[in-house]
């Protein structure tokens, strides 16, 4: 499959403006995000209304992907390996089981866990 998983933080850069969504996707690319990140962005404490705005825009036009037993067993299998927060353990399996790339501020969470996974940091 063809496309790129946004985790949280970048979805908050983007509700406040400190980066552009065209510095890490073209127009024709396809966007998903976990169904992790959706809650997690649309929980964030936003300072106004704006950047909440911009995110439920956001999550409007991409994708959401819902857990299913590919990701719940890849989520045991990382759990069991890995000290990782379960949050970041979903959001990670998605993109694997996916076959996706991870966009990401936080590339030193996820890098080491799954090598093979593309993850991207567009802050850099």
């Amino acid at each position: 499959m063809n496309g790129r998983l946004i985790d949280t933080n970048i979805l908050i850069y983007l509700s406040k403006r400190e980066i552009e969504l065209e510095s890490f996707s073209s127009r024709d690319a396809k966007l998903y995000i976990s169904v992790i990140t959706y809650m997690e962005a649309l929980g964030y404490p936003f300072r106004n209304s704006t950047e909440k705005s911009i995110i439920e825009q956001l999550c409007s036009h991409i994708e959401i992907i819902n857990l299913n037993q590919d990701i719940i067993d890849k989520v045991i299998e990382i759990k069991q390996r890995n000290r990782i927060k379960l949050p970041d353990a979903i959001i990670l399996s998605t993109a694997a089981c996916m076959g996706i790339d991870l966009i990401t501020a936080n590339v030193g969470d996820f890098m080491s866990i799954e090598p093979a996974l593309k993850i991207i940091n567009p802050l850099k």
